[in-house]
């Protein structure tokens, strides 16, 4: 297992770097092997991605979601992938944040191995935070927001 944080500032308000960040179908704007993803209820999520030339789907499940401070995800047992991870907003001023990805990622395949030993999946990453900044910044507003909560604990 492998942690990898990166973090951007961008140009706009806390808010509507959150709110943006809820409308997940439009990450393949932004982010380079997203080719799709379908929202499926307010906290699963179907990925279909291309690495290095190789198409997978898989499942998450939104973990933890709080407005303008963190949404938390993990992918659902018996998918071929594993990822988990945490996105954070933090307001610096009124018109400039922070947005940091944490990442915990298990490798599968020799594929994947090679890129995440070679500092690929890092790299990537870096790359998506990167697209997000220019997307963001050019539209200068949110195409859409989600500003419900999830919690891990369902007593919460």
């Amino acid at each position: 297992m492998k942690t990898i944080t990166r973090s951007i500032d961008v140009e706009v308000p806390v808010r509507t770097a959150y709110d943006q960040w809820t409308q997940f179908e439009e990450f393949p704007a932004f982010m380079k092997d997203v080719e799709r993803i379908e929202q499926l209820d307010q906290t699963t999520l179907r990925w279909h991605v291309k690495i290095a030339g190789i198409k997978r789907s898989f499942e998450t499940t939104i973990t933890e979601q709080t407005p303008d401070q963190r949404i938390a995800w993990t992918t659902q047992p018996g998918s071929d992938t594993f990822h988990a991870g945490v996105v954070t907003f933090h307001r610096l001023d009124d018109g400039l944040s922070r947005v940091t990805l944490q990442m915990d990622v298990e490798p599968d395949g020799v594929v994947e191995k090679v890129g995440s030993a070679l500092g690929i999946t890092e790299a990537n990453i870096q790359r998506d935070l990167d697209g997000f900044k220019e997307f963001i910044e050019s539209r200068g507003q949110e195409t859409g927001a989600w500003r419900g909560e999830v919690s891990q604990d369902p007593g919460a």
